[in-house]
């Protein structure tokens, strides 16, 4: 099965040259990042301490619109420290995606939490509302202080936790009020999602608590790092305390007063996230440019390719571009013609409960789950200036 067309396509949206490889998602430095991190250098303060992770801080608060942001060494810290916040505790289950990367579960299991996994929709790849209403209706049931109580296992209900897929949001509203309605906190999984939307509101900023992530990868970067994103000044500098050792300021004396984690940024990595954000508007402007470009191209392109656009009401970073391949065999075929042609592309993760720490976790039917994970596929999506 042959996919020239495609490839070609690809390698001149990006004006690849013969014999290099169009990479999934690049990292763009085009501003003040050198800089930055020279100052970073000169002045000493390249550890947790210095005026980049403050003014990160402050930045990332002022551009979500958040209440009050605190930064991790990585997103995976940031999603644990949320559901800290949120009130899970050890044994406390929390309904999420199957559909997702290994961070989301991996966070839930530095808590001692179990994973229940729900349905996704089709269109936005991410938790969804009809089925989680669902299976808290059948599955569980109210208990003292009106927790939800799993009727199979007799272990408290306690949070929700949707991901916002590829930076597509899901149908976030929708579930803030089941979240309300039957008394489940919500952490926003928003890792992949700096830039998108619902109504003009940012995702990460629906519920009491959220996390994202600046890997590499992401649409802007750290270089490794993350960031909470709170509605309550008051439940930030709790998470700034716990992040920072729980240590009571002080000159000289080392006390502490609670056990609690080394997940500070480093101000090496907050400059680099500062020069990076200063330029998200036209980062963002470019990967919608590229999608528009896919869109256009995989609508007239007669394989039985959809891509993936962003949800109605919504607007979406497109921080990885997303097609549908029409079935299994035609994604195998696709994977393996492009990479051997010198452009890079994947599958979507493969489902948190195929894995063996989470195979014999509680599902529904994950019907739309198998289907995405047997048809989509990321293609190249670095910014383009």
């Amino acid at each position: 099965m042959s996919f020239t067309k495609e490839v070609e396509f690809i390698r001149h949206l990006y004006n690849a040259p013969a014999g290099n490889t169009v990479a999934l998602h690049a990292p763009t430095f085009a501003g003040n990042e050198k800089r930055y991190l020279e100052e970073c250098i000169d002045t000493t303060f390249v550890s947790s301490v210095g005026p980049f992770v403050d003014r990160f801080e402050r930045d990332i608060a002022e551009y979500t619109g958040a209440a009050a942001a605190v930064v991790c060494v990585s997103g995976t810290a940031a999603l644990h420290v949320a559901l800290m916040m949120a009130g899970v505790e050890r044994g406390d289950e929390v309904i999420t995606q199957p559909l997702t990367f290994v961070a989301t579960c991996n966070a839930l299991n530095c808590m001692g939490a179990i994973p229940v996994f729900v349905d996704v929709d089709l269109d936005t790849m991410g938790l969804s509302p009809d089925a989680l209403e669902q299976w808290i209706v059948e599955n569980t049931t109210e208990g003292p202080g009106g927790k939800r109580i799993n009727k199979t296992t007799g272990n408290t209900v306690m949070a929700v936790v949707p991901m916002h897929t590829f930076g597509h949001p899901v149908r976030i509203r929708q579930i803030q009020q089941i979240c309300n309605r039957y008394g489940l906190a919500l952490v926003e999984d928003a890792a992949e999602s700096i830039g998108s939307t619902v109504d003009g509101k940012h995702t990460g900023t629906f519920g009491s608590v959220g996390a994202m992530s600046f890997n590499g990868n992401k649409t802007i970067t750290t270089g490794g790092g993350g960031i909470l994103l709170f509605d309550n000044p008051d439940t930030a500098a709790r998470a700034k305390h716990i992040t920072t050792q729980a240590k009571v300021p002080h000159r000289w004396e080392f006390v502490h007063d609670s056990a609690a984690f080394n997940y500070r940024m480093p101000n090496i990595n907050a400059a680099l996230g500062c020069a990076q954000l200063e330029q998200i508007d036209r980062f963002l402007q470019s990967k919608r440019a590229t999608a528009e470009a896919y869109s256009r191209f995989f609508a007239d392109n007669g394989n039985g390719i959809r891509f993936m656009s962003e949800p109605a009401g919504t607007r979406s970073n497109y921080w990885l571009c997303a097609i549908m391949m029409p079935d299994r065999e035609s994604r195998d075929a696709f994977l393996q013609f492009t990479n051997d042609n010198g452009v890079m592309t994947r599958p979507i993760w493969e489902l948190m409960n195929r894995l063996p720490m989470w195979s014999n976790a509680q599902t529904d039917s994950l019907t739309n789950c198998y289907r995405l994970a047997d048809t989509i596929v990321n293609i190249p999506s670095s910014v383009r200036l």
